[in-house]
């Protein structure tokens, strides 16, 4: 049987259903993004651990120059590997139809016999390999259906100098290719990067590794040491041109994804607390107006026999139903938008198949942190029900002591209107509560502030990048390093109108106990074409006695300016150089080291010598220029600007970089929920005052003067403490999504202050519209009566 209480409280409930629906609509955000965040953590990780596993991802990688195939058994007797497998790699170009420039790829060796004992792949469409058949290939999946190539069709590459004729017999996908980029580069086109599996005989005979192999696959026990284990491989490499192996956590595709994991666990604890906060606050907010202004239906329910508990759980219940409410309501559309959100990681990362898989765990947090935390805000205010007894609850309350603020207000009286100093009046005679409006608008302003400095940060990462700090047409990069005769070759073509050279050094930075395996860059003084720039835009100047160092690198190497950090080349004569440290900078991408080109040459020992080359040509003799460059056999992969920017910029809108749009779609619902409680909080407050202004004479728009004046100087006040919110918001943002391979650099600047600010007045303009239209309605005998 349906009680009186629970009646009042389903029509109480209706009454403030507009401030109801507000409050739990911020619950369901926080909700929303802890369960769908939550998930795909839950979901990425399951499935990219069962891929490997199922597949036998290798946690260790050995390249080297050219190793006898009898070293596996070597490698496979080091304490805790219980696997070893040798295996040809090599790059490639594939000329693709209707494409001037041919496409980047890496060739990998398929055993004659049998499948991969480590790092197998997965057959998509068509067959197997007929390893007595030298030309038969498969091809990456994805690398395929962005060419619409298929099993049956023929493609042409060049390998190792020489053009082959391949046909293409099924389409597979690797475990070693989640994450698929061209090499050198940190975006990811399905478009401009291949990988061809073909028997091990064809590679072999191609790259001249008979009898041997350049690569070496190790899987380890659970109770392995990889630190020795590297070592050891190091040590049987070395006299054949090992290249320095490395474990799973450095090798690209999964280093990619084990950072979108991070990002994703990091956002799921540090955003959705913001949230429910926000909610805890506004239900305070409104708790407190609906016992003030319920006192004498408090002490009339005491009177009537209901005990102190039994007033106080009704409106705890009250809380109970918004917050419950909105926690479950987030956590199914957080269910929702995790099912949508897999197909985004499902084209961004090849994973053969990816469900959503909802961690119970996160739905009972959301839930159970969503009604505790609105709960606490709910009971502080419900202490006040236990200490009003019937006498004192039906008696009005004692009007507060405003004569501190009558200076303040006789001051202005002379130069304000009757309005305009009962607006000024409840301002200074209610100070907390106008703060309280006030901290609510600026943390809904501090949100919208954070998310379209997120967006703008991905606009003005595309302008940095591919045109403030790249200002070439392409980049061509060699086999290996060459003479810097080169650039004058390629000086000499028609077409060329600037060329600009650099090498790129595989290396291990060491410190102490710290280690990071990446590159040295050295770069020309006063570059043009390619310059070296941090955040801010400025050029880092090369320096001949030393390395200068990313930010985000020297945190991970634990070192400062000053300090000398030991280099291993894994390229070369592999020699360790002891370089200084000369500067560290902040950059937006990667983890970069640069030196001066000649002077990295001197320390190498390997002076006038070049990996690559940025060029600058007069676009009308493109393609002449580009077949041209493909004859050239140590040129390895020659690779577009504007086909980078393209893909970069498809991410951005399409991708990952999409779900920007959804938290400021958030950000700008949430802030309007709060601007608009704001309103309706001040409007129940007054309803009785301003329905006895209209009786005394006061016009319509004199009485909404009154109401809608406090909501704008509220609002105006609150958008400078909203923009320092928004700051510290979205420095926050940045310090989650920051690691060693790209940097976010969301620091708002004046132009997303002024759209926040813009959204908060919009927000306030159409809330007061709102509150307007029902003071215009009000029936002013109603409202002037005791609500029973």
């Amino acid at each position: 049987m349906v009680g009186p209480l629970t009646h009042k409280l389903w029509r109480d409930l209706w009454h403030m259903k507009g401030q109801a629906a507000a409050i739990a609509a911020v619950i369901a955000v926080g909700v929303l993004l802890l369960v769908m965040q939550t998930g795909l953590v839950t979901s990425l990780q399951e499935t990219r651990d069962a891929y490997y596993d199922r597949y036998r991802m290798a946690q260790v990688f050995a390249p080297a120059a050219r190793a006898p195939n009898h070293l596996i058994e070597r490698l496979a007797e080091i304490p805790g590997v219980t696997a070893a497998y040798g295996r040809v790699t090599g790059s490639a170009l594939i000329d693709v139809e209707n494409r001037a420039l041919p496409v980047q790829a890496q060739a990998i060796s398929v055993p004659d016999r049998g499948e991969p004992p480590v790092n197998g792949y997965l057959l998509v469409d068509g067959r197997h390999l007929n390893t007595r058949q030298e030309d038969e290939i498969l091809l990456l999946e994805s690398f395929a259906r962005a060419h619409d190539l298929h099993p049956g069709d023929t493609l042409s590459a060049t390998m190792n100098g020489a053009r082959r004729h391949f046909r293409i017999v099924g389409l597979a996908q690797g475990p070693e290719f989640l994450y698929v980029a061209a090499p050198g580069e940190i975006i990811p086109d399905d478009a401009r990067f291949g990988v061809i599996w073909m028997s091990r005989s064809a590679l072999a005979a191609a790259y001249d590794m008979a009898g041997a192999f350049n690569e070496a696959l190790l899987t380890l026990g659970r109770t392995a040491r990889e630190a020795e284990v590297l070592a050891a491989v190091d040590r049987i490499l070395d006299p054949y041109g090992g290249l320095g192996a490395y474990g799973l956590e450095d090798h690209g595709s999964d280093r990619f994804v084990t950072e979108e994991i991070a990002g994703l666990r990091a956002t799921s604890k540090s955003v959705p607390p913001i949230f429910l906060g926000v909610a805890a606050f506004l239900l305070y907010i409104v708790m407190t107006r609906i016992i003030q202004s319920e006192r004498e239906e408090i002490g009339l329910m005491k009177a009537f026999g209901y005990t102190d508990r039994e007033v106080a759980l009704h409106y705890l219940r009250m809380v109970l139903v918004i917050a419950g409410g909105g926690a479950v309501i987030g956590a199914l559309l957080g269910i929702l938008a995790g099912r949508l959100q897999v197909q985004v990681y499902l084209e961004f990362y090849k994973f053969p198949f990816l469900v959503f898989r909802v961690d119970p765990a996160a739905i009972i947090w959301g839930v159970g942190l969503s009604i505790l935390v609105a709960s606490l805000g709910g009971l502080m205010v419900l202490a006040r029900v236990f200490r009003l007894t019937p006498a004192a609850a039906m008696r009005p309350p004692a009007p507060p002591d405003y004569s501190r603020t009558g200076r303040i207000g006789a001051a202005f009286n002379r130069f304000l209107d009757q309005p305009s100093r009962m607006v000024l009046r409840r301002i200074t005679r209610q100070p907390i509560r106008m703060a309280g409006s006030t901290v609510g608008i600026a943390c809904g302003m501090g949100l919208s502030v954070a998310m379209i400095a997120l967006m703008a940060s991905f606009d003005s990462t595309i302008e940095h990048t591919f045109s403030v700090a790249d200002r070439s047409d392409l980049n061509v990069s060699f086999t290996h390093a060459v003479s810097e005769d080169a650039i004058f070759a390629l000086q000499r073509m028609e077409g060329v109108i600037e060329v600009e050279p650099m090498r790129h050094v595989p290396v291990v930075f060491r410190n102490g106990l710290h280690s990071y395996q990446g590159a040295l860059s050295g770069l020309v003084p006063d570059a043009r074409l390619f310059r070296a720039l941090d955040s801010d835009d400025r050029e880092i100047a090369m320096r001949e006695d030393g390395v200068i160092l990313g930010a985000a690198l020297a945190r991970i190497l634990q070192i400062e300016p000053g300090d000398r950090l030991t280099v291993e080349m894994r390229q070369g004569r592999q020699d360790v150089l002891d370089l200084p440290v000369v500067g560290i900078a902040e950059t937006r991408m990667g983890a970069p080291a640069y030196m001066e080109l000649a002077a990295l040459n001197r320390a190498i020992g390997e002076p006038g010598r070049i990996s690559g080359v940025y060029l600058r040509i007069d676009t009308n003799q493109a393609d002449e220029l580009y077949e041209r460059l493909n004859d050239i056999p140590t040129i390895a992969g020659v690779s577009l600007k504007s086909d980078s920017r393209d893909a970069f910029q498809r991410i951005m809108d399409t991708g990952a970089g999409a779900v920007r749009y959804v938290m400021a779609f958030i950000a700008g619902v949430i802030t309007f929920g709060v601007v608009y409680n704001a309103a309706r909080i001040a409007y129940a407050e007054r309803a009785r005052d301003l329905a006895s202004l209209r009786v005394v004479g006061f016009t319509r728009a004199e009485v909404s003067f009154v109401l809608l004046g406090e909501l704008v100087v509220v609002t105006l006040l609150a958008i400078p403490i909203g923009s320092g919110f928004g700051f510290g918001l979205a420095w926050a943002v940045s310090e989650a999504f920051s690691n060693d391979i790209y940097q976010v650099s969301a620091y708002p600047d004046p132009s997303s202050i002024g759209t926040a600010a813009v959204a908060v007045l919009a927000s306030a303009a159409f809330s007061g519209w709102m509150v307007k239209r029902q003071i215009d309605k009000a029936d002013l005998v109603l409202a002037l009566k005791t609500r029973e």
